[in-house]
């Protein structure tokens, strides 16, 4: 279904009258553009609404006109009902709440008054033609972001000075870069979010971005290397075995449908997280799991959800996923859209070294990148 088809069906099932989006995520999903002004606040500065028969847009006069001329890119401007409120005069919130008749039920993805909440997380999945052609073009420009800054590392740079060299090379390809981690020898073999600090590099470091633009997210993780450690080329093999587990195990979910382990029918992240923690086990590392998430879907959210045992989340198709697994100081992670054809890594180059990853106990191999090493 289309995007206008997923809402028309979700005002039927719920009873709904309307439904609003102001958050930046769900509002770039049904939009294509962005509603963002100050980045401290959940919500943005407009909000979108159907109603089963309109797209309405909400916002005050400072911005009205500025989204309606350059956020909007997969709507009809013309066809888009249009509430400017004076800026002094009301809330967002408040606006969106004057738009819903007193005998109406509406429900928003902020909280309004007299208005349910939702949750747009299924409503985004899978992903439209239009989002994996976008997905494709950002997975690209993330990953040679990444790792143009990457060859150009030395030991003795900060961690906060890679950070920062990061951010910039996204933002000039107008991508914007919600988390940033990088970590270096001596943080990364004790924290496996390895926020950055003054520490030098030192010996190797693991540098991991969840990048976003329009609204989708794209995470990766590059490891450069100056002395490495003996262990780190067999952990890192380890973890990308893992990962490549994981995506088969994605495929064989989200199409054919597997058993968890439980007895539980397969299409679930349970399903596919019982075949991480084989992974795991089969690879030398047992329990591994249990450090840090292993990551889950990615698409209008860094993670729409996070595997856990157990977990009921249906595994869809086409959609974006993005597993991260560690193993005691190495991380493999990218992300990858599944699809009835295949699994495709987004954030990837030919100007990485790779290695061909098999995964445990199922018919997959992919080239997952390895350690850049850089002379000291």
């Amino acid at each position: 279904m289309d995007k206008h088809d997923r809402l028309e069906a979700h005002l039927e099932s719920t009873g709904l009258d309307s439904v609003w989006f102001a958050r930046p995520n769900a509002f770039a999903w049904l939009t294509g553009g962005n509603n963002v002004v100050d980045r401290e606040g959940d919500a943005g500065v407009a909000a979108v609404g159907y109603d089963g028969t309109e797209i309405t847009l909400v916002a005050n006069n400072i911005e009205a006109d500025r989204i309606v001329a350059e956020e909007l890119p997969d709507l009809d401007a013309d066809a888009v009902s249009v509430v400017e409120f004076p800026w002094h005069a009301s809330s967002l919130a408040a606006a969106i709440a004057d738009r819903v008749g007193p005998d109406e039920r509406a429900a928003a993805d902020i909280e309004v008054p007299g208005l349910e909440r939702v949750d747009p997380t299924a409503l985004r999945q899978p992903l439209t033609e239009r989002d994996r052609e976008r997905y494709r073009d950002l997975g690209e420009e993330t990953a040679a972001a990444v790792e143009s800054v990457c060859r150009e590392l030395q030991r003795s740079d900060t961690e906060h000075e890679v950070a920062s060299a990061l951010r910039v090379a996204l933002s000039a390809r107008n991508i914007e870069t919600p988390v940033v981690l990088v970590g270096g020898a001596e943080r990364v073999q004790r924290y496996r979010h390895y926020t950055p600090t003054e520490a030098e590099l030192g010996d190797y470091v693991l540098v991991s971005v969840t990048a976003e633009r329009g609204g989708l997210h794209a995470s990766c993780t590059r490891t450069v290397a100056f002395d490495p450690p003996a262990w780190l080329e067999e952990r890192h093999r380890a973890a990308a075995r893992v990962e490549t587990t994981a995506l088969a195990a994605t495929q064989a979910a989200a199409i054919d449908g597997e058993t968890d382990g439980s007895g539980t029918t397969g299409g679930t992240a349970g399903a596919v997280f019982a075949a991480i923690q084989d992974a795991y086990d089969a690879v030398g590392y047992e329990g591994e799991w249990r450090h840090h998430h292993q990551g889950g879907a990615a698409g209008f959210a860094g993670r729409e959800w996070i595997a856990t045992p157990g977990h009921d989340a249906p595994v869809e198709a086409p959609m974006a996923y993005a597993w991260n697994p560690t193993v005691q100081g190495a991380k493999s992670e990218d992300t990858a859209l599944v699809t009835d054809d295949g699994i495709d890594v987004l954030t990837a180059t030919d100007r990485w070294p790779t290695m061909t990853a098999t995964a445990v106990d199922r018919d997959l191999e992919l080239e997952r990148p390895v350690p850049l090493v850089r002379e000291a």
